[in-house]
C-alpha cells in the first residue's frame, strides 16, 4: 500500500483502512490451515499457517504481521488534525439545541460529522481544564487546580498532546489560546510554530487621544505617557475591561480581532503548505467568547436585546443548594444573588451571543480553506470548548461552578471515512477523552498514564455504549474541592457543606435539589459510590512514573 502523509491511500478512505481489523488477512490462507496467535504489541489475534508451509512464506507473513502490529508503521494512514478549542463557550450554540443563536459553521460541521450531546470538562476554569485535556489526565493528577499552576512544575516530564504528535513526525502549530497563557506555553518542545495575537487598537481610542492632547499636550511628551496610559485604559474600559467585564461593538472588522487573525494564520499555513510533506496537527485557539464580550458591530445586529429570552429563577433558589456551590463572580457583572435584572442580563447575553456568531464565522474561514486546499477529507476536525459559562443561570455569571451550564461543552468531531454525516451520540464524554481518541485514530503509542477513554467506537457507531458511563468534574473552593459526577439521568454534587442531587430528565436545569428528600437515599448511596471510584481513579497518576 502507498499512503501519503495526508491520508490518501489508493482510493481507500481512512475509515476503510481503520475499520480493517489489524491484522485480519484470513482470506490469504485456507481456513483449515489457520491457528490463532496473539500479536505481541496490541494483543490482537492474527492468523498463521499450521506447521508445514514454506519457510520463506512464513518469513514474509511474519514481517507483514509485525508491520501491522507496530504503531507508526509506514503503512498506517496519517490524517491531519485540526483541533479547535474555544474559550468559555457554553452550549448556547445551535448544535446543542439552543435555538436563539446563529452558528451556521457549526451547523455545517455537525451535518458532516458527529455531535456529542453530553460532553463535559473536568474543571470549569481555563488553566486546569486545558492542562487536563492536553495531557489526558484528571486535574487531581495534573496538579493544576488554578490558573497560575504549570504542569511542568506540578508533574515534570508529562508529555502533552502536541508534543507527542511532534515526536511522531507531525508538523505541529498553534495560534491563539491552546495552553492557558504565554507563561504556560510549552513552546518549541510542542510546536514547530506558535503565535498569539492582539486586537488592533479600538477606534474609540482616537477621540480619547484628541481630547487628552487638547488638555495636556502630546501623548508622547515626557510626563504624559503614564497619564495617557491611564486615560486610555479608562476610555476603553466599557468595552475592553476584564472586571467589570467590558462588552459591546468593537468598531473593528473581523480580521482586526485576535480571533480573525488566528483564523487567517491557519489559512496562511494551509496556503503555504508550511507542513510540507508531513501530516499536520494544528490547534486553533479561539479566544472568544471570553470576556470582554467584544465583537464586530454586525454580529450584535443578529440579536436585538428585547428578543433575547431566558429562564427566570425563583428568588429562593439557593435555599436548598449548598453555599459552596455558589460562585461570587456575578457581583463583578453588577448583579445581586436572588435578584433578576432583565435589561442588564439581556445586554450581556446579546454581547456573548454576538461573540459566538463572530467566532463561528472565523472558524468557517478555516474550514473553507481546508476545502480549497483539498485537505478537508484528509483532516480530523475536533471542535470544543474548555468549559461552560453561566449567563445569569442560578443567578450566576461566569465559570467556576459544577452545574451543567458551567461544565457542559459543545463537541463536534469529524473523521473522514468514519463518522457518519449528521450523526449524534448521547454517551457521556469527558474532554480527557480527546487525547486517547486522537492517538487511537493516528495509531500512536501514548503514555500508559492517560486516564481518558478513546471514543473511536462511538465515532464508528454512535449508538454504542461508551466504556465510561459517567462524566466527572471538580472545582476548588479555598483549600478543598467540590465534586460532581453525572450519568444520563442524574447529577450528584458533593461539597464540604452539603450535597446536590438532580434528576436531569425532570429537572434539566438543576433547580430542584433532591439530596434532602427521604426517597433519594438509594440514589444518593449509588452516586456516592460512583463518585468515590472516580475520585480514586482521578488521583491515581499524581506523580509521573
Amino acid at each position: 500500500m502507498s499512503i501519503t502523509s495526508h491520508g490518501r491511500n489508493n482510493g481507500k478512505t481512512f475509515g476503510q483502512l481503520l475499520s480493517i481489523p489489524r491484522p485480519s488477512y484470513r482470506n490469504l490462507l485456507p481456513l483449515n490451515q489457520m491457528k490463532s496467535v496473539a500479536c505481541p504489541d496490541k494483543g490482537t489475534i492474527v492468523n498463521q499457517r499450521r506447521p508445514g508451509i514454506p519457510v520463506l512464506t512464513l518469513f514474509i507473513l511474519n514481517v507483514f504481521f509485525f508491520s501491522c502490529c507496530t504503531h507508526g508503521s509506514a503503512d498506517d494512514p496519517k490524517m491531519n488534525i485540526l483541533l479547535i478549542v474555544c474559550d468559555d463557550l457554553n452550549t448556547h450554540v445551535s448544535t446543542s439545541g439552543y435555538d436563539q443563536i446563529h452558528t451556521p459553521t457549526m451547523d455545517r460541521l455537525a451535518k458532516d460529522g458527529m455531535t456529542f450531546s453530553h460532553a463535559f470538562c473536568q474543571y470549569p476554569v481555563c488553566g486546569p481544564s486545558r492542562a487536563s485535556f492536553l495531557h489526558g489526565l484528571y486535574p487531581e493528577s495534573t496538579g493544576v487546580l488554578d490558573n497560575r499552576s504549570d504542569i511542568r512544575q506540578t508533574r515534570p516530564g508529562t508529555v502533552s498532546m502536541p508534543e507527542l504528535f511532534k515526536r511522531n513526525g507531525y508538523w505541529t502549530a498553534s495560534v491563539g489560546k491552546t495552553f492557558h497563557s504565554s507563561r504556560q506555553e510549552h513552546g518549541e518542545i510542542a510546536w514547530h510554530e506558535f503565535h498569539r495575537f492582539e486586537n488592533d487598537p479600538l477606534p474609540l481610542i482616537e477621540p480619547a487621544r484628541k481630547k487628552f492632547e487638547k488638555e495636556f499636550g502630546s501623548v508622547n511628551q515626557p510626563g504624559n505617557r503614564l497619564r495617557w496610559r491611564k486615560a486610555m485604559t479608562a476610555a476603553i474600559a466599557p468595552l475592553n475591561a476584564q472586571t467589570p467585564p467590558g462588552h459591546g461593538r468593537s468598531g473593528l472588522e473581523d480580521h482586526q480581532h485576535r480571533d480573525g487573525k488566528n483564523a487567517r494564520q491557519v489559512v496562511n499555513w494551509l496556503k503555504k503548505k508550511s507542513f510540507e510533506n508531513k501530516p499536520f496537527f494544528i490547534s486553533l485557539g479561539i479566544q472568544k467568547p471570553h470576556v470582554p464580550f467584544l465583537a464586530p458591530d454586525r454580529y450584535f445586529d443578529l440579536y436585538p436585546r428585547e428578543k433575547i429570552g431566558f429562564h427566570r429563577d425563583a428568588p429562593d433558589l439557593w435555599k436548598s443548594i449548598p453555599a459552596d456551590a455558589l460562585n461570587g463572580r456575578y457581583q463583578a457583572f453588577g448583579f445581586q444573588a436572588g435578584v433578576e435584572n432583565v435589561a442588564r442580563r439581556q445586554e450581556f447575553m446579546q454581547a456573548y451571543h454576538a461573540c459566538i456568531s463572530f467566532i463561528d464565522a472565523q472558524i468557517g474561514v478555516v474550514l473553507d480553506q481546508l476545502k480549497a486546499e483539498n485537505l478537508y477529507n484528509d483532516t480530523i476536525i475536533i471542535l470544543t470548548s474548555d468549559h461552560g459559562y453561566h449567563l445569569g443561570d442560578h443567578f450566576l455569571w461566569g465559570k467556576v461552578t459544577l452545574f451543567d451550564i458551567g461544565t457542559k461543552v459543545p463537541l463536534i468531531v469529524r473523521v473522514p471515512g468514519i463518522t457518519k454525516k449528521g450523526s449524534r451520540s448521547d454517551a457521556m464524554i469527558e474532554l480527557v477523552d480527546i487525547f486517547p481518541t486522537l492517538t487511537d485514530l493516528s495509531r500512536l503509542n501514548p503514555s500508559k498514564d492517560l486516564q481518558g477513554k478513546s471514543i473511536v467506537p462511538l465515532l464508528q457507531e454512535p449508538t454504542a455504549a461508551h466504556s465510561n458511563p459517567y462524566a466527572y468534574s471538580v472545582v476548588r473552593r479555598k483549600q478543598t474541592l467540590g465534586y460532581a459526577i453525572r450519568d444520563q439521568q442524574w447529577r450528584y454534587g458533593q461539597w464540604p457543606n452539603g450535597e446536590e442531587l438532580y434528576d436531569l430528565r425532570t429537572d434539566p436545569h438543576e433547580r430542584v435539589n433532591l439530596a434532602h428528600q427521604p426517597n433519594s437515599a438509594n440514589k444518593l448511596f449509588e452516586m456516592r459510590k460512583a463518585l468515590a471510584v472516580r475520585q480514586e481513579l482521578a488521583g491515581s497518576q499524581k506523580e509521573k512514573d
